[in-house]
């Protein structure tokens, strides 16, 4: 089995974390060449998108994830679901994106009020939480690193940065019954499982969630030990 990923980068590279969860799946990346962001700067990917699947379907794949969680809802959630039917239909393969990922991880962790720590400005969280909104979810506190460069910066953030980001946003949502932390450069794969330990509460993140909806996507198993509630329980 093969698994496309449409990648926000300009060169072809898998997202680490996929490897390191899911050792024994093919992963086949495109990339699109994001350059910051922000709405202009996803505007230069956005349309690089359908012209990647289809490429990545002529490879054989058998699914495709649209990687890039405020690539595929910044135009607003229901964007991200015309853009999964079109590559659906145009490949006739399974088809996810991430900001559909984190919804579904949302979903399988039973979260209903979530606490959101993101690497965005404010007015990309405006449109994350429309996504979260449009879906069902009450969205409480959220804080973020007020990121624009795209790449560096955010994959720069230490897993202690991303958890204190994420404690902040808790202790301003006293009722929430789950974490959601939104951008796929914040390299969060070894977050989870201490942030559930000290807070009690669900983690949802960006790549995780992606690359187990991706399994998913091929009808594999998704379950991994050692990084969170979503993935052990999946």
């Amino acid at each position: 089995m093969k698994i496309g990923l449409v990648v926000p980068t300009a060169h072809d590279a898998v997202p680490a974390e996929g490897p390191v969860m899911y050792p024994n799946m093919t992963f086949v990346p495109h990339g699109t060449g994001v350059g910051s962001l922000t709405p202009e700067g996803y505007d230069k990917a956005v349309d690089k998108i359908i012209p990647a699947a289809d490429a990545l379907a002529a490879k054989g794949v058998d699914a495709i994830m649209l990687m890039g969680t405020s690539l595929t809802f910044y135009r607003g959630p229901e964007f991200n679901e015309e853009l999964q039917n079109e590559v659906r239909k145009r490949t006739g393969l399974p088809v996810s994106s991430m900001s559909t990922a984190i919804v579904e991880g949302l979903r399988e962790v039973g979260a209903t009020k979530v606490a959101v720590a993101t690497a965005y400005t404010d007015v990309v969280n405006q449109k994350l939480k429309e996504l979260i909104e449009f879906h069902g979810f009450e969205v409480g506190s959220l804080e973020s690193f007020g990121i624009t460069e795209f790449g560096g910066a955010s994959g720069k953030k230490t897993e202690s940065e991303i958890i204190e980001l994420a404690e902040k946003a808790r202790e301003n949502t006293p009722s929430a019954d789950a974490i959601l932390i939104s951008c796929g450069g914040l390299r969060t794969l070894g977050v989870a499982k201490p942030l559930e330990q000290r807070l009690g509460l669900p983690v949802v993140s960006s790549t995780p969630a992606s690359f187990w909806a991706a399994m998913r996507l091929v009808g594999e198993n998704s379950k991994v030990s050692g990084y969170g509630q979503l993935l052990e329980k999946a």
